[in-house]
């Protein structure tokens, strides 16, 4: 079962929203199927989530949704510079989340302010590879990363209480982080037989340490919070961010004339992953127990397996059924799901053998998870949803 070139080629990128994530702050999935293709290309693409997140305070009262739109793109170009050497260069959006609960009660909202969350990244990776022959491609690179946050609590799910006695609250603690740049580093190892459309490859990615420069203020930005720690004033604090490492393998081979089966496994080291601000970790204390502002209990796996199929010369199309397990339950209020199960359709347009149009959809059945705050549960999101949508342009020159 011989494929063509061209056919290989396009059918290696798949379903362009095969890269929508949803647990933890994972969103791209860290994909570098770009450099894997033959020859000189290029691509940009971009991916639009609308989750539907709603639940029940812990008094039983409706949480409207609180999750918003988002969207993020991606761009890669690859050259084969010689026989044996290809560059690459990669750029996503790796992690973020976007959420704002609506002013209804005052179980997430004060003083006509609802709990939001709003945190940015972006992520550049060069990429060097070897090919000893056709067979195997052997790549490395450095990987740039910015990260930058804005997040605010509002609301009596953020009271601390001990033995029905109230200590205080959170309510009214906001935090934002500068954009700062930190670097890691990825390692992988491809191996290929284009004759029957066979390709598998696994990709490491180094965690990236982040120390943010970091402004706190607490009651609704009146006091910032050096003050309230007697520091000088204009103390700046610096919190510390280590995105996680994580692990992609990647399948596909040829099943039947113009008929490719592939998958896609991840694991993301979500449980390490803890970001405590000092003025934060400071007031929580005195409190009663410090807290984390995000935190996960476990690791995340997720799966995605699919069939592409090729109708003609210029048409074809992909579906894939996905799977992932989130990062732990309960889980933080500024991102109540827990995994996801997904299906999603695409289809691509060749209208000459050196570019191709792809769009897809693909609808998630988000899991249904706990929100906590201080170890306290203090609502329940249920029967959720989401709905994705992706465009890419790929061009080889």
């Amino acid at each position: 079962m011989k494929l063509n070139k061209v056919y290989f080629a396009i059918l290696l990128s798949t379903l362009p929203l095969s890269a929508v994530q949803a647990a933890g702050l994972d969103r791209s999935g860290q994909s570098i199927s770009a450099f894997l293709q033959p020859g000189n290309y290029a691509e940009a693409g971009i991916s639009v989530l609308d989750p539907d997140v709603k639940g029940l305070d812990k008094n039983k009262k409706t949480v409207s949704d609180m999750a918003g739109d988002y969207y993020f793109v991606n761009a890669a170009i690859k050259v084969q510079a010689t026989d044996k050497i290809s560059l690459g260069l990669i750029y996503d959006q790796p992690f973020g989340a976007d959420a704002q609960y609506q002013v209804e009660n005052n179980a997430f909202s004060e003083n006509n302010q609802g709990t939001s969350v709003d945190v940015k990244t972006q992520n550049l990776t060069a990429l060097i590879g070897y090919q000893p022959n056709e067979n195997w491609n052997f790549y490395a690179g450095p990987v740039w990363q910015t990260v930058e946050a804005d997040i605010s609590l509002r609301g009596n799910a953020y009271a601390k209480e001990r033995d029905g006695v109230p200590l205080g609250t959170l309510s009214g603690y906001q935090i934002k982080v500068s954009e700062k740049e930190a670097y890691g580093w990825l390692a992988g190892a491809a191996y290929q037989i284009p004759e029957i459309a066979l390709k598998a490859s696994i990709t490491y990615r180094s965690e990236v340490d982040h120390k943010a420069n970091t402004s706190e203020t607490f009651g609704f930005g009146t006091v910032q919070g050096s003050d309230a720690l007697g520091l000088p004033k204009g103390t700046t604090f610096k919190t510390q961010a280590i995105t996680p490492q994580s692990v992609n393998i990647d399948f596909q081979t040829g099943v039947a004339q113009n008929t490719l089966a592939f998958a896609n496994v991840r694991w993301v080291h979500w449980d390490n992953f803890v970001v405590t601000p000092y003025y934060l970790a400071t007031l929580t204390q005195a409190l009663g127990k410090k807290q984390n502002l995000i935190d996960y209990s476990d690791d995340q796996w997720s799966a995605n397996i699919g069939i592409g199929h090729k109708f003609n010369d210029k048409w074809s199309a992909t579906t894939a059924i996905g799977w992932d397990s989130g990062a732990g339950n309960p889980v933080t209020t500024l991102g109540p799901t827990e995994g996801y199960w997904s299906v999603g359709l695409g289809g691509q347009y060749s209208p000459a053998e050196n570019y191709f149009i792809q769009a897809g959809v693909k609808y998630f059945w988000l899991g249904d998870a706990q929100a906590q705050t201080g170890g306290e549960v203090k609502g329940s999101f249920e029967d959720n949803h989401a709905l994705g949508y992706g465009m890419k342009i790929g061009y080889r020159f």
